[in-house]
C-alpha cells in the first residue's frame, strides 16, 4: 500500500477522468492507470466503473471515499507536527492560495494585516484550486486562501479543517465592449476547467439557478486572468472576480454581458488543518480570529 495511491484515488474520483486526473496528478495517463488498478487489486474490490463518457465510484468506492481522503490528509499532517516538535518546522507562515487572489487579495490583505506588526517570514504557493488544496491537506502550507460560495460544498471536511472569512468579492459576467450586444443565446462562452474553484462555484450556481444556460465552452481555462484576457479581445463572455476585473471595468475594457441579477456573490476564506502544532500559525491564526 503506497500513500499515493489514496491521492490517485481521490484525484479520479473528483476528475471522473482518467485523463484529467492523470494531468492533475502531473504523471502520464498509463502510469495512473496502473496505481488505481494497484489499489484495488491491494483493496481487493473494483473502486470505479469505467465507461466511454468517465469514470464513476462503485459502492465500494464510495464507502471508502471519505476515509481515503481524510488518511491520506491525516498522515501528512502527523509528518508536519512531528517536524514542528523536532525543531525542523521553518519559522514561515506557509499560505497556497488560488492565483486570481494571489494577484489581487493577497498583497493588499497581508499589508493591511501587518500595519503596525511586521510578521516573520511568508511564503506564497500559488496554483490552481484544486493544487492547493493537495498542498493543504499534504501539510506543505498551514493556510488555504481561496473563494468559497455557500451552496457549494469544499472536499475538505469539516471535521478536519476550519475557515474564517476573511473578505468578500463577486463573480460579474463580463465581456467586451464589442460583444455587448449580444444575448447568451449567441454569446460564445469562456469557461473555467474542472481543477478552478470558481468552475466548480459557476457549474453550480449556472445549474441552480439558471433558466438559460450558455452554450457549449467556447475556450477554457483554470486562470482567471487568462479568461479575462480573452473576453477583453472580444473572445466571449466569462465570470470573473470583481477584485480582479475593477480596473478594466472602470476602464471600460470589460463591460456587463448580463444583468445584475447573473453576478455570483463570493466569500473569501481562509482555511487550515484543526489541531496543528506550530505556535506560529496558531498565533496568526488567533490574531484573525480575534479581529
Amino acid at each position: 500500500m503506497e500513500l499515493v495511491w489514496l491521492e490517485d484515488f481521490a484525484a479520479l474520483a473528483e476528475h471522473k477522468s482518467f485523463v484529467r486526473a492523470a494531468e492533475a496528478r502531473h504523471i502520464t495517463q498509463p502510469a495512473f492507470s496502473r496505481r488505481i488498478r494497484a489499489l484495488e487489486q491491494w483493496m481487493g474490490v473494483s473502486l470505479f466503473v469505467r465507461t466511454p463518457q468517465g469514470t464513476a465510484l462503485t459502492d465500494a468506492g464510495r464507502h471508502i471515499h471519505a476515509g481515503a481522503v481524510e488518511a491520506a490528509g491525516q498522515l501528512y499532517r502527523l509528518r508536519a507536527e512531528a517536524q514542528e516538535i523536532g525543531g525542523k518546522g521553518a519559522r514561515t507562515l506557509q499560505f497556497a492560495a488560488t492565483h486570481s487572489l494571489s494577484f489581487t487579495f493577497f498583497p493588499r490583505w497581508i499589508r493591511r494585516l501587518e500595519q503596525g506588526t511586521p510578521m516573520e517570514a511568508l511564503r506564497l504557493h500559488s496554483d490552481t484550486m484544486a493544487a492547493c488544496e493537495q498542498l493543504l491537506l499534504h501539510g506543505d502550507c498551514q493556510f488555504l486562501l481561496c473563494h468559497r460560495h455557500v451552496a457549494v460544498p469544499s472536499p475538505l471536511s469539516t471535521e478536519q479543517f476550519e475557515s474564517l472569512k476573511v473578505g468578500e468579492d463577486t463573480l460579474i459576467p463580463l465581456v467586451g465592449r464589442e460583444l455587448s450586444t449580444q444575448g447568451l443565446e449567441t454569446m460564445p462562452y469562456l469557461a473555467y476547467t474542472q481543477a478552478s474553484g470558481l468552475g466548480r462555484v459557476v457549474s453550480h450556481w449556472l445549474d441552480e439557478n439558471a433558466v438559460a444556460t450558455p452554450r457549449a465552452p467556447h475556450f477554457e481555462s483554470h486562470l482567471a486572468a487568462v479568461l479575462m484576457s480573452m473576453a477583453m479581445e472580444n473572445k466571449g463572455l466569462a465570470w470573473l472576480p470583481r477584485s480582479l476585473a475593477e480596473q478594466e471595468i472602470a476602464e471600460g475594457r470589460l463591460v456587463r454581458g448580463l444583468e445584475r441579477t447573473w453576478d455570483i456573490p463570493l466569500e473569501i476564506h481562509l482555511t487550515r488543518a484543526k489541531g496543528a502544532v506550530n505556535g506560529l500559525a496558531d498565533a496568526f491564526w488567533k490574531r484573525l480570529a480575534e479581529g
